[in-house]
């Protein structure tokens, strides 16, 4: 039987990605590879409790909604992160996963929603990004970039239309490191440009400003 390393399983609102605001499942695995420096989730790289599989997907079921996110630290670290999807679709579940752009998705079951979220340059990660990630998105997925100044927004530019990613069957949202980039100057900015991207706000953020566990 698969396990997996959970640091916690919860209900929320989706506070980001196109479905915010909606009921969610959470599930959040323990570990990460990378160690953003603007990382609001530092508890998740370690501790956590070992659980069977079947056990999540009973948690998952016992909240009673019809949408899940899979999410971390890094899910994909842990080899039991796909029998995990598999059997949340196997509930009629809309899955959700929310991954780094420095894992290879290929594996990530048909019918997962890929939420792929590239490393902008102030999060000090930027050289971890793995760009060959975005040939393995389809319609459904996104890809999001969470960003923290201005240099930050015009790799972004140039990354997006360079690599033509605007052009991909994929959403590209963008939001602001909280606390460091006013939203209001990013929406400006892709005002100013025109820029074809979703901006988003970190819902969980407006609502729960002193929690960030459970959210």
């Amino acid at each position: 039987m698969s396990s997996v390393v959970v640091s916690e399983v919860f209900l929320s609102l989706q506070g980001e990605s196109t479905n915010q605001g909606k009921l969610c499942a959470f599930v959040r695995l323990t570990g990460c590879n990378l160690r953003c420096r603007w990382c609001d989730t530092e508890y998740a790289f370690t501790g956590g409790e070992r659980m069977e599989v079947g056990e999540v997907v009973a948690k998952v079921k016992a909240l009673g909604v019809p949408m899940v996110e899979v999410t971390g630290g890094e899910p994909l670290l842990q080899p039991g992160v796909y029998p995990l999807m598999r059997a949340l679709l196997a509930l009629g579940l809309t899955v959700l996963l929310e991954t780094s752009g420095s894992i290879d998705v290929r594996e990530v079951p048909a019918g997962v929603r890929k939420i792929v979220d590239l490393k902008a340059p102030s999060s000090g990660e930027c050289e971890r990004n793995d760009f060959r990630v975005l040939d393995s998105m389809g319609a459904g997925d996104e890809l999001k970039l969470v960003l923290g100044s201005r240099e930050d927004y015009e790799w972004c530019k140039r990354t997006l239309l360079e690599r033509g990613l605007l052009g991909r069957p994929f959403e590209v949202l963008l939001s602001a490191v909280h606390g460091e980039l006013p939203p209001d100057q990013l929406a400006s900015w892709i005002i100013e440009d025109k820029l074809p991207v979703r901006l988003q706000l970190q819902q969980h953020k407006l609502l729960w400003p002193e929690r960030s566990r459970g959210v």
